[in-house]
């Protein structure tokens, strides 16, 4: 890398770090911009220090053992104006999220758009304008296939109001092998989204949080009862042991591709435990820990021949299973001729 573009490289770092302390309530630690923008701690001080001389805003307060730094009063508007770039990845998040179904979550990105967007000096919006509208021409959300469930207007927003107040909510939800729903009292938890959207909560009679679909939730209610998240429970731990969303007891897998796959599969993040190793064939295994082996082996269904599952047994049974199924259904002979159009 050129000595210029270095040094403009940790201009960048540095406009990045005032901008992160002037939009953190809390501030950051040393070790948070250490962490942040993969620096030793000694380096860490010295953007600390640069930052504190650049900018009148600078504060630090003492938390504990630890010594948070942030700047009061925002910075210039120049410094905070958002780029044609930064505005067309924002429309592009909206836009995916319309397509996934997610109409509310579109909806209140939408509105922080517009906020940012009128928050902008009136030579910034002419500025921008026109370089925004020619990326929102020069790219588009590739459609994703598969059945996407529609979420009542309103269940998100209540659920999130739940979840700020910390208290219970109460709702109708369908039971395997009954007619009526059945009415539940769940401790709220979190929420989950991908190709559905779902309510991580616990029953009072059960130990563990389980999954509820928004889109089956029916007549919620928040109910005036205070109740505490366990101090323990990580969302992104609970999100993390599963392939998809489906939740069951993690397994060891290892996928074996070969080597026609193997730079694809390298490009890929099948799992955030996984590692890969290369093989002396030129193909590379893969091995993570989760749940969701049924998701897992849809997904294996897109590579063709190209993977072999060496683990668990499960897994591979089921693949197996899938397989015989999906080859009985298309070599049906007692399938009559496809009707002509």
């Amino acid at each position: 890398m050129a000595k210029d573009s270095i040094r403009l490289e940790k201009v960048a770092d540095l406009l990045r770090l005032a901008l992160r302390l002037a939009g953190s309530a809390e501030g950051l630690t040393l070790d948070d911009i250490a962490q942040e923008f993969s620096v030793s701690r000694r380096t860490a001080e010295r953007m600390r220090d640069t930052v504190r001389d650049l900018f009148p805003g600078f504060d630090q307060e003492q938390d504990g053992a630890h010594l948070r730094v942030f700047i009061r009063g925002g910075l210039p508007p120049f410094l905070a104006a958002p780029t044609a770039v930064e505005l067309a990845e924002l429309d592009g998040q909206v836009r995916a999220l319309e397509q996934a179904g997610h109409r509310e979550r579109a909806a209140a990105l939408s509105r922080l758009a517009d906020k940012v967007k009128a928050a902008q000096r009136d030579k910034g919006k002419s500025r921008t304008a026109t370089d925004l509208e020619a990326l929102r021409r020069a790219e588009a959300v590739a459609r994703q296939v598969g059945p996407r469930a529609i979420c009542d207007v309103g269940t998100i927003d209540l659920l999130r109001e739940a979840l700020l107040a910390l208290k219970k909510v109460r709702f109708a939800y369908p039971n395997t092998g009954q007619d009526v729903p059945l009415s539940r009292l769940v401790v709220p938890y979190g929420l989950l989204f991908g190709r559905n959207a779902y309510l991580v909560g616990q029953q009072s009679k059960h130990s563990q949080p389980v999954l509820w679909r928004l889109d089956r939730i029916m007549d919620l209610e928040i109910v005036d009862e205070a109740t505490q998240v366990p101090a323990d429970f990580s969302l992104d731990a609970y999100a993390a042991r599963s392939f998809g969303t489906f939740q069951e007891e993690p397994a060891h897998v290892v996928l074996r591709f070969l080597p026609a796959a193997a730079a694809e599969a390298r490009r890929m993040v099948f799992h955030p435990t996984q590692q890969l190793r290369d093989l002396e064939d030129g193909g590379v295994e893969v091995s993570f820990t989760a749940g969701g082996l049924l998701e897992i082996a849809h997904h294996l269904f897109t590579w063709g021949d190209n993977v072999e599952i060496i683990a668990p047994d499960a897994l591979r049974h089921l693949m197996v299973r899938e397989l015989e199924r999906a080859l009985a259904r298309h070599r049906n002979a007692d399938r009559g001729p496809t009707p002509q159009a």
